[in-house]
């Protein structure tokens, strides 16, 4: 059970353990280097994997040993810049890009930076999170805002930037038709970068209805429900009932679900594009004969790279995606434990906690 604390001069929300969080007083970062920048953390969304951590204490290898600050979807307003920062100044409304890279290894030289071995993650052990009153990041990890953009869609960009490193992926073309397997906060954004971006056809895939009804009003142009047959028997109706006669060009799956992977496997077309966005168990059974035979390009996606905030902002920000949408409320600092209760219990697609006062 969370409990308030007195003094708030640097208010965070930290994970002890399985199920055991706390408000906690935390000595206000500094910076540390001369393009780093101080902020004041505005709003926070939660992610499944901050749900999964509270309630597990771990995420496969990532384990959670010491008191943790969860939270990673954040946007805030500058404080204070480095000496050296050129771009930002006091007063500047940013996403928060929660990852540093050690911009040293081959996997950042090579662009790319999201598999950098020694990534330092807000709200990934051993990092502390961004649910506090004040956070520091480095300046090209702060993302200006325009003016018509608010700080809760600020907050958005980070879910957003998953969608788009997803999508990319792809390697969606104007006019392909794509399939999207969940229609959680990921696979919805997932299919509205892919309309953003001139897909033909978007179909939304989930065994929740309501889901289902946002989706086509936020960005599917139709959706499925699986049966309770086999995973090929589905993709044929899926494929007959949405005029895709040959299979879709590119399937996401956003569920980590094992059904999932297998029907979106047969839903393709013969040379088409997998993006295995979810994370689900360890070990699936994978229809492997069906990915060879069709000659698929399948691949995987670990979230934002090179490119993909900055999208997300431009994306937001042009009015193509309409983040402010899947903000199902907004809760005081106070409130946090009882958002996250609620974000487990599948009560909101996004729930966004404000900063401490």
């Amino acid at each position: 059970m969370a409990t308030e604390t007195q003094t708030k001069e640097n208010n965070s929300f930290v994970l002890r353990g399985i199920k055991d969080v706390f408000f906690e007083d935390r000595p206000i970062p500094k910076l540390t280097g001369p393009r780093d920048v101080l902020l004041q953390v505005n709003y926070t969304g939660i992610c499944g994997s901050d749900v999964h951590y509270w309630q597990h204490g771990r995420i496969g290898h990532f384990v959670v040993k010491e008191p943790m600050v969860l939270g990673h979807e954040s946007a805030g307003t500058v404080l204070e810049v480095g000496s050296g920062v050129k771009s930002l100044e006091k007063g500047d409304r940013v996403a928060m890009e929660p990852g540093i890279p050690c911009r040293h290894c081959v996997r950042c030289k090579e662009g790319k930076y999201n598999l950098c071995p020694d990534m330092a993650f807000a709200a990934t052990p051993p990092y502390d999170g961004t649910l506090a009153k004040y956070y520091v990041l480095p300046e090209d990890f702060c993302y200006k805002l325009p003016d018509n953009m608010t700080l809760e869609e600020g907050a958005l960009m980070e879910p957003l930037a998953v969608g788009v490193h997803i999508t990319k992926q792809s390697g969606l073309k104007q006019g392909d038709t794509v399939v999207v397997f969940g229609a959680g906060p990921v696979g919805l954004l997932c299919c509205a970068v892919a309309k953003a971006l001139g897909a033909s056809k978007v179909v939304a895939v989930d065994i929740n209805t309501e889901r289902l009804e946002f989706a086509k009003s936020f960005a599917a142009t139709s959706t499925f429900v699986p049966s309770k047959v086999s995973a090929a028997e589905n993709a044929q109706r899926l494929k007959d009932e949405n005029d895709l006669p040959t299979g879709a060009d590119v399937a996401i799956d956003a569920s980590g679900a094992e059904p999932s992977v297998q029907t979106a496997i047969h839903v393709l077309r013969m040379g088409g594009s997998y993006v295995q966005g979810g994370m689900g168990r360890d070990e699936i059974t994978f229809p492997i004969m069906a990915a060879c035979t069709k000659e698929l390009t399948v691949k995987g996606s670990f979230r934002y790279g090179p490119g993909d905030y900055a999208m997300a902002v431009d994306l937001a920000s042009s009015g193509k995606i309409d983040v402010k949408r899947l903000i199902s409320r907004k809760v005081n600092f106070d409130d946090a434990e009882q958002a996250f209760e609620d974000v487990k219990a599948g009560k909101a697609i996004k729930v966004l906690i404000e900063g401490p006062k």
